[in-house]
């Protein structure tokens, strides 16, 4: 199976154009102000417009007001939604937009009871448990709490990187990964260098590669 890649975190078209055309399967855009790599309807709006077709556009939002989120969404092409905070799955579905539930993992989480709450999502992503921070802080979380098998598909994210990804594919086995800061230059900027070399590891793990 071909591991999908979803590369979060624009802020500039020009970076968004590039990780298209190295073959990144879908690019988030963050609408949650705290965030150093929050963007605005415009900004985001812009980006869109530099994507190629069958690029997935995901918008990532965070315990937002249902008016807001909804603002947002009649004016950016989103094709999916990313819930990061503690939204109930009633307010995720309510949108009638496939979306996916991201999950804070620390000891104890129980993956079986979230995937039938979240039933109808199309995935569960997996980030690390930071109190000050809702994702995007470069940190792994142990991928032994992780369990075999999943009802939902399993995007892992939280500190992958280009010298760490092949790592985590060999022991988690997700359906797909999320990476941000690990290919960034500063917040909010990508590196197009370490974009296209955490794209490269990823195809050589699925391939079989040394």
């Amino acid at each position: 199976m071909r591991t999908r890649v979803k590369i979060c975190g624009f802020t500039r078209p020009e970076d968004a154009a590039v990780a298209a055309r190295l073959g990144a399967d879908a690019i988030g855009l963050v609408f949650y102000p705290p965030s150093s790599r929050h963007v605005d309807i415009d900004r985001a709006v812009a980006i869109c417009r530099v994507l190629p077709a069958f690029v997935t556009v995901v918008g990532l939002f965070v315990d937002e007001a249902r008016e807001r989120a909804a603002q947002v969404m009649d004016r950016v092409p989103l094709d999916l939604l990313q819930f990061h905070g503690d939204e109930p799955a009633d307010y995720c579905r309510s949108f009638a937009r496939p979306y996916i539930k991201a999950v804070r993992m620390a000891a104890g989480t129980d993956l079986a009871n979230l995937a039938k709450a979240y039933g109808d999502a199309r995935g569960l992503l997996l980030d690390a448990d930071d109190a000050k921070a809702k994702g995007g802080t470069g940190s792994r979380f142990d991928w032994a709490l992780v369990p075999k098998r999943c009802e939902l598909p399993v995007i892992l994210a939280g500190g992958l990187q280009p010298d760490n990804v092949a790592a985590a594919l060999g022991r988690v086995r997700p359906y797909g990964v999320d990476v941000s800061s690990g290919v960034e230059s500063a917040k909010g900027i990508k590196d197009h260098n370490k974009m296209a070399a955490f794209l490269n590891e990823v195809y050589r793990f699925d391939h079989g590669q040394p």
